[in-house]
């Protein structure tokens, strides 16, 4: 019996990966422009890093985790999620310090793991797109990072997507309005889940984000967090409000959206698509403030900002709203070799054009002209260089130009000289090139 992939696994075959390297180049492009510079972090971490950092009550670390012993019996993860490995990496690499500018701006794009029931747009293994600000507590930084987003989806041409936001508030606050979400919640403990039921003494504000259709009904009628905020958390959710005004960016508030990770705190947010395809409003992007993370993984207090992108959900957007990913993969060359004996100087050919910065192919399988042909054709060949035991004796090859048709003989040694020119002069001016080449 053949061996298959694992579950909740994909092979990103050629064609398809075309696709995912225009996303992620648009992406990183586009983080050049706000100045977020890429880290790279291991694929596993200590079991710690994520029972601490994210949560234990989280449904990442109580039962979506790839966990296991090493040979050293220490307790390991495969990374679930991007944040907590960057901020350890901060902490660990002292990038806190006076030496390194504040903010400091990053972001990093990569496979993460969890064990959870298969579906579209979410698998075992994912890929995450995702960026991180540290150092600065200006709402300013939030809101910068949400436009950072948003542009990313803009520049892909998205259209069905919307901004939500929301804020959990400082720990004052919070703590306000998890007496009250306990006081809500005690009288419906028999009819809560028991992950709710878990949950409601160690972290209240999860039974917000459960999936139990039951739980949901409840908690609509739950009191909104934002008649408990402070003045100082009221004042800095307004703050964000009135910058995303003034860039004209539009948003909706949901008071009874979370985040699924305990680390948050002020404002939360999420970008959703609502494509008719999906069939249900789905999240691609989701980030927020976490201003207590740096020191729980055993840094200095520093504030952070930041979100994580699901790269599957992405590209299951583009296909809803039919936006076709442009070929960049073009053949600039390609070189038709007739005849055995011409093995040797077909392969030197399309390096020699390789070299002068085209991109070049040949047959390899001794096929006869009208094959190699339509090969060429088929991968889109600008421009195709016939080769055969004729030209080979008398020094020079046919250049076709495809789009237009038109053939010319050029010699091989202007081929090994110039080929820039004369690719440059074959594919625009024709009597430009004859003018350049009849000057010997």
């Amino acid at each position: 019996m053949a061996i298959q992939r694992p579950k909740g696994t994909a092979d990103l075959l050629p064609g398809n990966s075309k696709k995912w390297q225009y996303v992620e180049e648009i992406a990183r492009m586009i983080m050049r422009d706000y100045q977020f510079h890429e880290m790279r972090t291991p694929i596993f971490e200590s079991y710690d890093l994520f029972s601490r950092g994210v949560g234990e009550t989280s449904d990442i670390v109580s039962k979506e985790m790839y966990d296991f012993m090493d040979k050293k019996n220490r307790h390991m993860a495969l990374r679930p999620e991007g944040t907590a490995a960057i901020v350890r990496a901060f902490v660990e690499n002292k990038l806190f310090g006076p030496e390194f500018a504040k903010p400091y701006k990053v972001y990093y794009m990569g496979p993460m793991f969890r064990y959870e029931r298969p579906q579209g747009g979410r698998m075992r293994q994912f890929h995450q797109l995702g960026a991180e600000v540290f150092g600065s507590d200006n709402p300013a930084t939030d809101v910068e990072t949400m436009a950072l987003a948003m542009d990313i989806f803009n520049q892909l041409g998205l259209k069905n997507i919307k901004l939500v936001i929301n804020t959990l508030g400082d720990k004052e606050s919070r703590d306000a309005y998890r007496a009250a979400l306990i006081a809500f919640l005690e009288p419906h403990f028999d009819e809560l889940s028991h992950d709710s039921q878990v949950r409601l003494h160690k972290n209240p504000l999860r039974v917000l984000d459960s999936k139990d259709p039951k739980d949901k009904e409840i908690v609509a009628n739950a009191p909104s967090i934002l008649d408990y905020l402070n003045e100082v958390s009221a004042t800095y959710f307004n703050s964000v409000k009135l910058l995303l005004e003034a860039l004209e960016i539009p948003y909706e508030i949901d008071s009874n959206m979370v985040r699924g990770l305990d680390y948050y705190n002020h404002t939360i947010f999420e970008i959703m698509s609502d494509a008719k395809s999906f069939g249900a409003i789905t999240t691609l992007c989701a980030g927020g403030r976490y201003n207590g993370l740096v020191e729980e993984v055993g840094g200095p207090e520093t504030p952070g900002f930041g979100f994580g992108m699901g790269l599957e959900r992405l590209m299951l957007a583009l296909e809803a709203e039919q936006i076709e990913i442009p070929d960049l993969d073009e053949l600039d060359v390609y070189v038709v070799g007739l005849g055995e004996e011409t093995n040797i100087e077909t392969l030197k050919l399309v390096q020699t054009i390789r070299e002068s910065g085209f991109s070049a192919e040949r047959d390899y399988l001794n096929r006869k002209i009208k094959a190699q042909f339509k090969t060429a054709d088929k991968l889109g060949a600008k421009v195709v260089i016939t080769i055969g035991e004729e030209e080979l004796a008398n020094g020079e090859v046919n250049f076709k130009v495809m789009k237009t048709g038109k053939q010319e003989k050029v010699s091989l040694k202007n081929i090994y000289r110039d080929f820039d020119k004369v690719y440059n002069l074959q594919t625009t001016d024709m009597t430009a090139f004859n003018e350049f080449f009849n000057k010997d």
